[in-house]
């Protein structure tokens, strides 16, 4: 049996959120087990690509000629770095998230407005089991007899508190869409607003000031974007009130009634340091003084060791050390581009009741909060976050209402695309193939080397040094 256009855009998606769920769920989730599920979302997007009879358009001419500039400004980085392999793996990893951003917008534009409520029950059904994992952890730590309680070690799924940060810089701004939509009965919306009220205490208990930070901006922006913008900010803000007062709650008045002493609190993190981001910043700087035209190669900020990390946690330096000032440049210009059209379409449908303009709006929030993130912390980096960046992105190409008639792409530029895809999801699979066998003992040949501290990249020990090996 054949298989229509629509039905296999919703098989994609069924199967993209499974793998997203077993990523983030699975009690033995990790780094590298995110990597390989990553991808494996990449090989389906591939296949789905293939598997559509025809090409659509998806980003405007302009657009599309800056990614194919950016593309081979980083082909001629790559070929000319230190270690070329690990950089075209970088530059595969960059071509593969945008065939599955490109996968979801196609998959949307070929389904109905169903799918829209797919994905926010999706992230309802995510947040909710992460919550429960929470409040479990949490349930046990309060009730095992411990003196101290370290709020840290409530958190799963992910190897640092970070990533789980950016996780949640995605979905806050989306659940509150169920908040804005009119026809949400009450006991439904009294149920979303108690999950995004716990949502934001794992938010606060966590202290991650990124995601403190991206949802604080996008709060701002929502501001200027009318009416059901300051909705949004307003129902974030009540949420936010109420996680604190859990919070308050639980860690302080819980906590001092039971004798219990908190570690690593929330108020401790309400600092202005750097955390250690100053030395690699500093790195990546003279890194760009040092080769401002294609700098070091992608992923060579990893091949140059420090004590510290395998990024420089600020997407703009990343980008600009390893990819090249002319690429960074084009990098922020196609986001300017694409952040203004969203704008321009927003602003015309700021009245509009419709869930598909509530969720464009709460999509652009989200993008909004990650790649203000991104300027602190390696949102680019992280496989999950790499796989949420590449689904919003996507859900938002497909929701854009274009000012002019949409055109079918040039046949031989979607094939060369098409062919790229390919390559790059193969060249992953190789790299996973080669490496996922090692993994542990790779990891632990390093950890011997700098006293137990894995610097994430590519895989949990993404170093790429050949000293370090």
């Amino acid at each position: 049996m054949t298989l229509s256009v629509q039905q296999r855009g919703n098989t994609f998606l069924l199967v993209v959120m499974c793998l997203l769920t077993l990523a983030i769920c699975a009690p033995f989730s990790s780094h590298d087990w995110q990597r390989a599920v990553q991808i494996s979302v990449a090989l389906c997007a591939v296949v789905y690509g293939l598997c559509l009879p025809q090409a659509e358009r998806c980003v405007d001419r302009p657009t599309v000629l800056g990614v194919w500039l950016i593309g081979l400004a980083g082909l001629v980085s790559a070929l000319l770095a230190h270690q070329p392999l690990w950089a075209l793996t970088e530059l595969a990893l960059l071509i593969s998230c945008g065939a599955i951003a490109v996968a979801f917008c196609r998959a949307r534009r070929n389904g109905d407005e169903s799918l829209d409520r797919v994905l926010i029950l999706f992230v309802l059904l995510l947040c909710m089991i992460k919550s429960v994992q929470y409040l479990h952890a949490g349930v046990l730590a309060f009730t095992s007899g411990e003196s101290v309680v370290d709020p840290d070690l409530l958190l799963s799924g992910f190897s640092n508190k970070r990533f789980y940060g950016q996780l949640q810089t995605f979905t806050l701004p989306l659940l509150a869409l169920p908040l804005l939509v009119s026809n949400v009965a009450r006991p439904a919306r009294a149920a979303v607003f108690a999950l995004l009220c716990v949502w934001w205490l794992i938010a606060i208990s966590g202290g991650t000031r990124g995601t403190w930070l991206g949802m604080g901006v996008a709060g701002f922006v929502l501001m200027f974007l009318g009416l059901h913008g300051r909705r949004w900010v307003v129902w974030q803000l009540a949420a936010l009130a109420c996680g604190l007062l859990l919070y308050w709650l639980v860690f302080s008045v819980l906590a001092r009634y039971l004798g219990i002493e908190i570690s690593n609190a929330a108020v401790d993190r309400l600092t202005t340091s750097l955390s250690g981001r100053g030395p690699i910043w500093w790195q990546a700087w003279h890194m760009i003084l040092e080769r401002p035209w294609l700098g070091f190669g992608p992923m060579h900020f990893a091949d140059i060791a420090n004590d510290i990390a395998a990024h420089p946690h600020q997407a703009i330096l990343q980008w600009a050390s390893e990819w090249g000032v002319p690429s960074t440049l084009c990098v922020i210009a196609l986001d300017a581009w694409a952040g203004w059209a969203t704008v321009g379409v927003l602003r015309e449908r700021a009245l509009s009741l419709a869930p598909v303009d509530l969720l464009r709006l709460c999509l652009f929030a989200s993008l909004i909060g990650s790649l203000t993130q991104a300027q602190v912390d390696g949102v680019i980096v992280m496989p999950v976050s790499q796989l949420w960046l590449a689904l919003v992105v996507g859900w938002l190409m497909a929701l854009h209402v274009w000012r002019i008639p949409s055109v079918a792409p040039v046949l031989a530029l979607y094939r060369v695309w098409m062919a790229a895809s390919v390559v790059a999801v193969g060249v992953l699979v190789f790299v996973a193939i080669r490496d996922v066998p090692h993994l542990t003992e790779r990891s632990e040949h390093y950890m011997g080397l700098s006293n137990g501290h894995l610097q994430p990249r590519f895989w949990v020990q993404g170093v790429i040094a050949l000293e370090k090996q």
